[in-house]
């Protein structure tokens, strides 16, 4: 039987996939994020904020599933346009979404500032977690 870090993880066709399964898929995620913002006419600090919200889903799916992935496109509401991010696992999940939405909670090594960061940076945030099942956490950022 494959171990979690082996099994393959659902493919999104029109969208761009990134597997997350060790710090240089962060890396990798962020980069890809940062250039599809820019295509899309994010500038400036606006290209930081992504880039940032990216590493921290791409991490939690590190720390807490081991595997996952970060799909990444292109967002559409009436004329406007923006960036899509999702970060998908099939890890423990959330037991306390409540909880994990608190700046300072955590249950792992870091400063309980991920998921709440995140939520600040982005301009929609929704969440959506199984215990046992995984969890999928989906962001857009709109250019203003």
């Amino acid at each position: 039987m494959p171990s979690d870090r082996s099994r393959p993880i659902t493919p999104v066709y029109g969208l761009l996939a990134v597997r997350i399964a060790s710090g240089s898929d962060v890396v990798t995620a962020r980069q890809r994020g940062r250039t599809l913002a820019a295509r899309l006419g994010f500038e400036g600090s606006e290209l930081t904020v992504i880039a940032t919200a990216i590493s921290e889903l791409a991490r939690n799916i590190l720390e807490y599933a081991m595997v996952g992935e970060i799909i990444l496109g292109t967002a559409q509401k009436g004329s406007r346009t923006g960036i899509l991010i999702v970060a998908r696992d099939e890890g423990p999940g959330i037991a306390d979404l409540g909880k994990a939405m608190q700046d300072g909670y955590t249950t792992g090594k870091g400063l309980g500032l991920g998921l709440p960061g995140v939520r600040r940076l982005m301009d929609d945030f929704e969440i959506n977690s199984l215990v046992g099942g995984g969890t999928t956490v989906t962001v857009k950022k709109w250019i203003e």
